[in-house]
Parts: C-alpha cells; sequence; structure tokens
C-alpha cells in the first residue's frame, strides 16, 4: 500500500487537468452511495463526519472520511479534515492512502470552476470570493483555468482573514483585495463564489447584477445557508448531483420561500457536461451553482494521484 503525503498530492494537482479530469469523470459516470452522515458530539464540542464511498469501470474503489467542524476556527485549526483510502474495485487490495484534505479542496474548487465554464459569462473578469479557508484560497486559480480572471476580491466574516487571502493571491500574481463591504462587492462581481461553512445568509439575492454567477460550494447541511432565497428567484439554477436539493439549506430555504421549485433547477454538472442541460444562454441571466460535493469526485482526483505516482490501474479480471 502506498502512502502519498501532502506535499506528493498537492504538487500533482493541477487546475487545467483537474478539471479535465472531472469533466471525463461525470460524463462518465461511477457508482456513487448516498454519503453516511454522523453528528459527533464530544466535551461540548461538535462536528460531522462524512463517509463517502465511490466506484468506477476503471477498477478504482476509494472512501473518503472527512470531519468537520466549524468551530475549529476559533481554535485557528481548519474547519476540515479529511482521509483518503483507495482500493481496487475488482480485488478490494488496498492501493494508497492519499491526502483527503488535499484531495478534498481541489475536487471542491475543480468542481466549482467546471461549472463556470459553462454558466459563467465568457468574458467574466472579476471574482469575488466569500470565505477565506483551505477552499477559498485556491479558487481564483481554479477560476481562472476556464475564465479570465483579472480581479480578486476576497471578503470574510472576519476581516484578517480576508486580508491574509488576499496577500497570498498577490503573492501569486493576483490583482487581488481584501474587501470591508460584501454588498459593495457582489454588486460589482462577475463570479460570487461562497465557500464557507455559514449558517446565516451573507449574500442577498438584490445585490445580484444581470450577468452574474453565482457559485455556492460551501454549504452542505440542511442547516447552512449562504444566500437568502431572492438569490434563487428568477435566476437559471444548477446543482452538482441530484443529492443537492435534498441537502443544500440554500436550495431548501428556496423551495420554502417558494421561488423556486424542485423541478425549476436546470441540471446537473452531468447534464452540462453532455448536453442534456442548457447552460448559459445570454450574457444577462443569472445562474446559480449550488454544489454539496461528490464522492465521485475524490475518486476521480486519487486515482489520478496515485497514478501520477507511477502505479499501474488495476488489473481487469483474469488478466496476469
Amino acid at each position: 500500500m502506498l502512502f502519498i503525503d501532502t506535499e506528493q498530492t498537492r504538487r500533482v494537482l493541477a487546475f487545467p487537468a483537474v478539471i479535465e479530469a472531472l469533466r471525463a469523470a461525470f460524463r462518465d459516470g461511477a457508482s456513487v452511495p448516498p454519503r453516511h452522515v454522523h453528528i459527533i458530539e464530544s466535551g461540548g464540542a461538535q462536528g460531522t463526519s462524512l463517509i463517502m464511498p465511490a466506484w468506477n469501470e476503471h477498477g478504482y474503489f476509494g472512501v473518503k472520511v472527512i470531519n468537520i467542524f466549524p468551530q475549529n476556527t476559533r481554535q485557528g485549526l481548519p474547519g476540515l479534515h479529511a482521509v483518503y483510502t483507495l482500493y481496487s474495485a475488482r480485488t478490494g487490495v488496498p492501493l494508497a492512502q492519499v491526502d483527503g484534505d488535499v484531495v478534498t479542496v481541489f475536487r471542491t474548487a475543480g468542481a466549482a470552476a467546471l461549472g463556470a465554464s459553462y454558466l459563467a459569462r465568457q468574458d467574466a473578469r472579476v471574482l469575488l470570493i466569500v470565505g477565506s479557508g483551505r477552499i477559498a484560497g485556491l479558487l481564483a486559480p481554479a477560476m481562472r483555468a476556464v475564465r479570465p480572471i483579472e480581479r480578486v476580491l476576497v471578503w470574510n466574516v472576519r476581516p484578517a482573514g480576508a486580508q491574509s487571502l488576499a496577500e497570498s493571491l498577490a503573492r501569486q500574481g493576483f490583482d487581488a483585495q481584501a474587501v470591508d463591504s460584501l454588498e459593495s462587492a457582489v454588486r460589482q462581481a462577475d463570479i460570487v463564489s461562497c465557500a464557507t461553512l455559514s449558517t446565516e445568509p451573507l449574500v442577498r439575492g438584490d445585490w445580484l447584477r444581470p450577468g452574474t454567477h453565482l457559485d455556492l460550494i460551501g454549504s452542505f447541511r440542511p442547516d447552512m445557508k449562504e444566500t437568502d432565497p431572492a438569490c434563487f428567484a428568477g435566476a437559471e439554477v444548477y446543482v452538482d448531483t441530484d443529492e443537492a436539493p435534498t441537502k443544500a439549506g440554500d436550495l431548501l430555504a428556496a423551495f420554502q420561500a417558494g421561488v423556486l421549485a424542485p423541478q425549476d433547477i436546470r441540471g446537473t454538472l452531468t447534464g452540462l457536461i453532455t448536453g442534456r442541460a442548457p447552460g448559459r444562454r445570454d450574457d444577462s441571466e443569472v445562474t446559480v451553482f449550488k454544489a454539496v460535493g461528490s464522492a465521485l469526485e475524490d475518486l476521480t482526483l486519487a486515482a489520478m494521484v496515485y497514478e501520477a505516482h507511477g502505479q499501474p490501474k488495476p488489473a481487469a479480471p483474469g488478466a496476469k
């Protein structure tokens, strides 16, 4: 069994390749059972643990265990921690343990950019990042792989976090700045990308100008939301998978408010990739992409990392 550490995992993940690998994976499909969700409580602390299996016809089977503890930021710790184990789907033999944290952040930002490749305007140049965690830190390079991003605004509920991320992006060559007013930043942005664990609405629908693409990749439980329901009124709404409308607090709140119905959702990533869903049709539409993540994405990147380290694909049955 191969152990691939943090740096070894990160080194082989570049967004153009990540996005294309995800595009192929959503096109080809995989077996993805519903995730197991467990609430963890100990000593007054609470978090969520997700167990996410998936397997495909390429011979890979993998399981990610990811723990989400939003209050970790108060201790200066990341809110997400994950471990990924990759197996042969044909023999059950363990193949590798891959850094699950790196896989998670790259696949999440990569899927956001994949959605934007169909839903953001072709001339989208101003990106607003809402949040300042590890996933937020990858959104600018991910989006720049699919759109001509020239300027990056960063807002966070803790201004110091926004400032730190903006400085990091500036060192990477982005024209990036932290902003104090979320409303003003939303009104300037071509793409608004939210990567938070918020349980209270942050972005308001009446701030979105025509042609904006709203990317929501942070919340994944019914009690989490990054927007108010007005963001969905009159918008063209897409999701990563069919699981999203049953779990995403943003969507559930919009359903309850009566501004969106499940049948109004235009399609999934698979639908966009295969052409069954239309994607953006003109420059005046407001588009929304709501993702809760898929084990297919984790499996795809874990296999990509494994093969990049010179390992062969699992042998077909009967092969010698």
